[in-house]
């Protein structure tokens, strides 16, 4: 190794030496532990609320996923209803219909088959809107609940 190195290192080590042993003698005021204790106290303490809160919301999601979920179902449940029911009427309209003798009892059988099907399409429309804005109105009243909580919960914390 060069001297100029040598002599930095032993430089760096005396210093080192000294600011240990001046810092050895020193004494921090009295109120600093106490301070520092609160300032640990308040830490954990806000540390568990919002602990607490994180979990409450956690369960607050879970809520809003299955009232969303249940109503996404429903509505799957209607439609594939409405459809079972609209091919079945189909069906039978298309046997009677191949039953049929005569082009005139044809046309009345479709005319029927179409004129059902208006009124049965109608029906099903407005049970599927009513079901549809009755899913949407619950996700939102759950939606709504669980933000006011939130938003009543971080309130509290202060």
């Amino acid at each position: 190794m060069s001297d100029a190195f040598t002599r930095q290192v032993q430089d760096f080590t005396r210093q080192a030496q000294e600011m240990f042993t001046a810092g050895k003698d020193a004494k921090l005021p009295e109120n600093f532990s106490a301070f520092a204790e609160d300032a640990v106290a308040k830490s954990r303490d806000a540390y568990h609320k919002f602990t607490a809160i994180a979990k409450d919301n956690a369960k607050v999601a879970e809520e809003v996923m299955l009232t969303t979920q249940a109503g996404a179902k429903s509505i799957g449940e209607k439609i594939i209803a409405n459809t079972l029911a609209n091919t079945e009427a189909a069906f039978e309209a298309a046997q009677a219909i191949a039953r049929a003798r005569t082009l005139p009892e044809i046309a009345r059988l479709q005319a029927n088959y179409w004129q059902q099907q208006f009124a049965v399409a109608g029906t099903q429309s407005k049970e599927l809107f009513e079901l549809s804005s009755k899913v949407a109105k619950q996700t939102l009243e759950t939606v709504g609940s669980a933000t006011t909580k939130s938003f009543e919960q971080f309130k509290n914390v202060g």
